[in-house]
C-alpha cells in the first residue's frame, strides 16, 4: 500500500457494522450518526442497526451556519464543497491507531469544538487528531452538535434551551456504550474542549444526566467571563428571532438572524457571543446555584483548565481599523493593555477562580497558561494558538494568518511535548513533575 492509499476496515460492534478507512497508521470512522432530531426538539438516540452497514456520507454534515470572515482569515479557508448543511447534525467521528492489541483498552479523548456556539463542526482538518493518535496511542472522538439558533437559543416549550448541550450528552452516551467495541476504554473518557467547546464542557460537569459518562476534562480558552447574567439578552434575542423559527430554508434562517443580534452597547462584551448555555433550563441549574454545583461535583472529575496568554489579540490585533489607530507607539501600548485586560476578564480570572473553587472543594485540578516566547511575534499567544499545538497537521495550517510569523518547527517541537502531557493527563488524571514540558507552557497544580 502506498503512503496515501486507503483501504476499508470494518468494525463489528453492538451498534452495527461500521465501515472505516485505514490509512497512514490510523483507522478513521467518519460521521457516524448518534442521534436524530427535528427542529427545536430534543435529540433521540439512534438505535443499533445490526442488519446493515454504517457508511459515512460522502460530504461531511455540518450544522447550518455562516462563515466567519475572521476565522477564514486567521485559520484558513473552509472547503465548503466538502460539507453539507444538516439541521440534525448529531454525528461523531472516531480516529484510532491502526494497531491495537486484542485486550488493550485505549484512553478516549472526546473533542468538543469551539466557535462561539455558532460555527464549526467536529471534522475540520485543522483539528484532525491523526498525529496525536499515532504519537500517544489514544482514541479521539470528534463530536458535531447543533449550533446557533438550532442548538443554543431557547426558553420555552416550542424552542427549548440547551439543545446543543443535550446533543453532546447523547454523543457521550453513545461513546460510553460502544467505544469498547472500537478499542477504547469506556471507563477512561476525557472531554477536551476549546473556546465555546470548553464552556460546554464546564457546564456538562453540572448537567443532569451525565453520571459516569466521563472522568476528566481539559478546558482550553473557555470564555467563562461571559457566562453571567445572560437571561435578558437571550430572551430579547429569542423574541427577535421568533419570525425565523418556521423558515424552511435553513440558510435563509441563518442569514436572517445576523441583523437581530443583541447590542454590545446594551449588554456589554457578552453580546459578542450571543448564543450560549442557558441557566435555569434543562439540563442546567439556576445561575445562582452554579458555583455550588461545581463545588459539589469537584471530586467527580480530574480537571485541566487554562488559556493562552494573549487571547483577545486574535480579535483586536487582527483588526485593520484598530491597527490603523493603535498600531504604533502609545497606541500600541494601549492596545497591549486592552488585550491584557480583556483576556483577564473573559478568560484568565474566570479560569483561575473556577480552578480554585474546585480545588477548595477537594478536586484534582491543574491550571495552565500558554505563552509565545517569540520576540518578533506581535500577536503573542492568541485565541486558537493551542489548536495547531494539540492537533499538529501542518498542511491544514499552512495558509493560516495566525501562524505567519511562527516557524512550523517551533509549533511541532512545542506541540509534541504538549500532546504528550495532555495524553498523560487523559490516561492517569495527573501530570508528573518529572514530565518534559514545552517552554511555552506554564503549568501548576492548584
Amino acid at each position: 500500500m502506498t503512503p496515501n492509499q486507503q483501504e476499508t476496515f470494518i468494525f463489528n460492534t453492538r451498534f452495527g457494522r461500521i465501515i472505516a478507512l485505514k490509512e497512514q497508521g490510523i483507522i478513521r470512522a467518519k460521521s457516524i450518526r448518534y442521534a436524530h432530531s427535528e427542529r427545536f426538539k430534543k435529540p433521540v438516540a439512534v438505535e443499533a442497526s445490526l442488519s446493515s452497514a454504517i457508511i459515512s456520507p460522502e460530504k461531511t454534515p455540518v450544522c447550518p451556519q455562516a462563515l466567519s470572515p475572521l476565522v477564514e482569515k486567521m485559520i484558513g479557508a473552509t472547503p465548503v464543497e466538502r460539507f453539507a448543511a444538516d439541521e440534525s447534525t448529531q454525528y461523531l467521528s472516531i480516529t484510532r491507531p491502526e494497531t491495537v492489541s486484542e485486550n488493550e483498552k485505549l484512553p478516549v479523548i472526546v473533542w468538543i469544538h469551539g466557535g462561539s456556539h455558532e460555527i464549526g463542526c467536529g471534522d475540520l482538518a485543522t483539528a484532525d487528531p491523526s498525529e496525536w493518535v499515532k504519537e500517544q496511542h489514544i482514541i479521539v472522538v470528534a463530536v458535531s452538535y447543533r449550533l446557533g439558533l438550532f442548538g443554543f437559543l431557547g426558553g420555552d416549550e416550542t424552542r427549548p434551551a440547551n439543545l446543543g448541550l443535550l446533543d453532546i450528552i447523547e454523543a457521550l452516551k453513545w461513546i460510553k456504550k460502544h467505544i469498547a467495541d472500537l478499542g477504547g476504554d469506556e471507563n477512561n473518557i476525557t472531554l477536551l474542549g476549546q473556546s465555546s467547546g470548553g464552556d460546554a464542557i464546564a457546564h456538562l460537569m453540572i448537567s443532569e444526566g451525565v453520571e459516569d459518562l466521563f472522568q476528566r476534562v481539559i478546558i482550553q480558552s473557555a470564555p467563562l467571563g461571559l457566562r453571567h447574567q445572560r437571561q435578558k439578552m437571550s430572551a430579547e434575542f429569542m423574541k427577535k428571532t421568533e419570525a425565523l423559527k418556521n423558515e424552511i430554508d435553513v440558510l435563509k434562517m441563518v442569514d436572517g438572524y445576523k441583523t437581530l443580534v443583541p447590542s454590545v452597547i446594551k449588554y456589554g462584551l457578552k453580546a459578542a457571543m450571543p448564543f450560549g448555555t442557558q441557566y435555569g433550563y434543562f439540563p442546567l441549574c439556576k445561575e445562582e446555584e452554579s458555583v455550588e454545583m461545581w463545588k459539589k461535583n469537584a471530586q467527580k472529575y480530574d480537571v485541566l483548565i487554562g488559556l493562552n496568554n494573549d487571547e483577545t489579540a486574535f480579535y483586536l490585533k487582527t483588526s485593520e481599523a484598530l491597527n490603523k489607530y493603535f498600531g504604533k507607539g502609545f497606541g500600541l501600548k494601549l492596545m497591549d493593555k486592552t488585550v491584557e485586560k480583556t483576556t483577564a476578564f473573559i478568560y484568565g480570572n474566570p479560569a483561575k477562580q473556577f480552578a480554585q473553587n474546585l480545588a477548595d472543594a477537594g478536586g484534582n485540578v491543574y491550571l495552565f497558561r500558554i505563552h509565545s516566547k517569540l520576540k518578533d511575534n506581535h500577536i503573542g499567544a492568541p485565541h486558537c494558538i493551542d489548536l495547531p499545538l494539540i492537533f499538529g497537521n501542518e498542511s491544514a495550517w499552512k495558509s493560516s494568518e495566525l501562524l505567519k510569523d511562527i516557524p512550523w518547527s517551533r509549533i511541532h517541537e512545542n506541540g509534541k511535548k504538549l500532546r504528550a502531557l495532555w495524553a498523560e493527563f487523559a490516561r492517569t488524571g495527573k501530570i508528573a513533575d518529572t514530565s518534559e514540558k514545552p517552554e511555552i507552557l506554564e503549568l501548576k497544580k492548584i
